[in-house]
């Protein structure tokens, strides 16, 4: 099925749009309550989310993908996986309910059992909301999560922060994370046509499963993974090592976060329409990776340039040991644009497969690290993260090495130059941090000296990931004066 250029540059750019503009407000409202809640309370929400997002990921099964990547997918299919979903998502919340105690008594922290069991209802919203998501992605209507996504997100910034204010302290920042997804799914349901059928198929539920459930176990690898650290930290060391490490973390994810939802989304539903075609889905996977490295390494180096000013004008020097992780995390993640692109690959040719042998030889290698790191420090835990990262992203590629024609080198030599010119472009504004100036000079100062030598070199020395850029907003601004 061959798509409009148009419409892939068209959902992309709403998807971006969708997604800075959640983690814009997202931004913002971190730093006010950084600045009104202590660490201790930040370390005690953090231990919560990590509970509620390994859950979480059950109650997609991998049937999401599935419809997404199933070439015939109707009406039964979707309302079958609707009617699964929310019952394992009923099953979930129970499970959760029931076990709070012990949570609570694992962790000595026994105030946070009714906590939980309030923040655990995500799920039950999740389950009304999942499929849509999975329609909106098959159907390239990625308009539609621009404002359910803002409307969300702007509500809860509103509730969280005058929840914060009058001294509620977790209570708020769970609540915020509760209206965030109401008011985002009922916006979804409003816009997007879709409604379940009264149809259930077990014939379709089990063909879907026969794919989805490789991707479950993988993604339950990788949540899990990447969330152990805070678990163990919560348990080991103290709430306010966790709300340091969870806050370094916190920035670069947002920045990332944005990119690669933007990219992933759209890739993988055009991707599986054209996985008849491996040359094409080559060099879509190619032009992922070399736009996604282009935007992606210069705000993570930049980020980690500017850490101690940032950090310091924005959330005060009391979380001044946060930049440390800020770093580790920066570079963890400027080389995410390698695994996304060729993980949608491998998942858009029906090999859901190999996804999971990927992730349990991932998770082997990241465990030996975490089992000797987790003895030593907290920031011992963040740099085998990092290490991890790097093994991970040669892993993740190598099966395309055959599948797509496409190796791990030429994948390097792909985005070689945005990175030559992101460290360089770091290691000035770095220095700037030495001047004798107030910090907000400072950081204005480290921002436009780093936005002037990246843009004057990308123009100089014609990188490709900018030329391609470009040639997508184009297309979008193109396409927005004709529907105007």
């Amino acid at each position: 099925m061959t798509l409009d250029k148009n419409k892939v540059t068209s959902n992309f750019i709403w998807r971006l749009l969708e997604r800075f503009g959640a983690q814009g407000v997202t931004f913002v409202v971190s730093i006010v309550l950084a600045r009104i809640l202590d660490t201790a309370t930040y370390g005690t929400v953090a231990l919560i989310t990590v509970i509620t997002s390994i859950l979480q990921v059950f109650v997609d099964s991998g049937l999401g993908s599935a419809l997404i990547q199933k070439k015939d997918a109707d009406d039964i299919d979707y309302s079958t996986v609707f009617y699964f979903n929310f019952a394992v998502c009923c099953a979930l919340y129970l499970l959760l309910f029931l076990t709070a105690p012990l949570i609570a008594g694992f962790y000595r922290q026994e105030e946070i059992t009714p906590v939980i069991r309030v923040l655990g209802v995500i799920l039950i919203i999740s389950g009304f909301k999942n499929i849509q998501n999975a329609y909106v992605s098959r159907n390239l209507l990625f308009k539609k999560y621009f404002f359910a996504t803002l409307g969300g997100t702007v509500t809860a910034a509103v509730v969280g922060i005058w929840m914060a204010v009058k001294g509620y302290g977790v209570w708020g920042l769970g609540f915020q994370n509760i209206v965030n997804q109401t008011i985002d799914t009922i916006i979804l349901w409003l816009t997007v046509k879709w409604r379940p059928k009264l149809a259930f198929s077990w014939f379709r539920l089990k063909t879907l499963l026969s794919y989805g459930w490789k991707l479950l176990v993988s993604s339950l690898l990788d949540t899990v993974w990447n969330q152990s650290r805070q678990l163990i930290i919560g348990k080991k060391y103290s709430k306010s090592d966790l709300a340091f490490y969870n806050k370094g973390h916190e920035y670069p994810s947002m920045l990332t976060a944005s990119i690669n939802a933007s990219i992933d989304s759209v890739l993988f539903p055009v991707m599986s329409r054209a996985q008849d075609d491996k040359k094409h889905v080559k060099d879509m996977t190619r032009k992922a990776i070399q736009v996604e490295s282009y935007v992606l390494w210069p705000m993570m180096i930049g980020l980690a340039a500017c850490a101690e000013s940032i950090i310091s004008l924005l959330i005060t020097d009391k979380w001044l040991p946060a930049a440390l992780y800020l770093r580790i995390f920066c570079i963890t993640y400027a080389f995410y644009p390698i695994h996304i692109a060729n993980l949608n690959a491998i998942k858009a040719l029906g090999r859901s497969d190999l996804y999971m042998k990927l992730e349990i030889c991932k998770k082997a290698v990241g465990l030996v690290l975490l089992l000797v790191s987790m003895w030593i420090s907290v920031e011992a835990m963040a740099y085998s993260m990092l290490i991890s990262s790097v093994a991970s992203q040669v892993i993740n590629s190598w099966p395309n090495r055959k599948l797509l024609k496409y190796g791990y080198f030429e994948q390097i030599k792909d985005i070689m130059p945005s990175v030559a010119l992101s460290l360089a472009m770091g290691i000035v504004v770095y220095f700037l941090h030495f001047l004798p100036l107030p910090t907000i000079v400072i950081l204005c100062l480290q921002v436009l000296t780093g936005v002037a030598i990246y843009m004057l070199g990308s123009i100089l020395f014609k990188l490709r990931g900018y030329q391609d850029l470009m040639s997508v907003i184009r297309g979008f601004l193109k396409k927005s004066r004709k529907s105007a």
